[in-house]
């Protein structure tokens, strides 16, 4: 399990626009028909990593809770399907419905999202305005597999929360620790 540190994109980075195949409903969603005028939160997160298992509750809390308050919330798998089937779009489809995920959840099989927004590990976070800025990057909490620290998601609850309150987003943000994206070969 090696750790990969977020790249920490600038603050004030617009959102890349996409159009990506949502592997619940089947269809094609873009950034557009998916934002929010309240916030947009985009994780880039897969099946397999432990990192992500070791949250995946919390983010499916997470999701239905801040949904209920207007927020935007998408998942994005760009791993390399070919060589880790287990995210592969079928089983994120099941996936998403074993973990109760009420969110859309994309696969960026070209993995050109992930570079667009310069993703670098499973999971990273990137938290935009109504206007699509981003005002927070980095890791959902300092909870780790194998830490002892409690999963509660709150530093990204906290930039969520001050959108919504109307606050300024706290700039001194922690990297996401997780799993490199799996790129593909070439």
């Amino acid at each position: 399990m090696v750790k990969t540190a977020s790249s920490m994109i600038p603050l004030g980075t617009a959102a890349p626009e996409f159009s990506l195949t949502d592997t619940v409903s089947g269809e094609v969603k873009s950034l557009q028909e998916l934002r929010s005028d309240v916030a947009t939160v985009v994780m880039f997160i897969c099946n397999h990593c432990p990192f992500v298992k070791h949250i995946r509750a919390q983010l499916a809390t997470l999701g239905k809770e801040y949904q209920a308050k207007g927020v935007a919330i998408i998942a994005i798998n760009s791993n390399d399907a070919q060589t880790y089937p287990d995210d592969s779009p079928e089983n994120m489809k099941i996936e998403a419905a074993t973990q109760g995920y009420t969110f859309p959840y994309l696969y960026d099989e070209t993995q050109d999202v992930a570079r667009a927004y310069s993703a670098e590990c499973t999971p990273d976070f990137f938290v935009f305005d109504a206007d699509l800025a981003c005002v927070y990057r980095g890791q959902l909490d300092d909870s780790r597999p194998g830490n002892g620290i409690e999963v509660t998601g709150r530093d990204l609850r906290s930039a969520i929360d001050s959108i919504i309150a109307g606050r300024p987003v706290d700039p001194e943000q922690k990297p996401s620790i997780g799993c490199n994206i799996k790129w593909k070969n070439g």
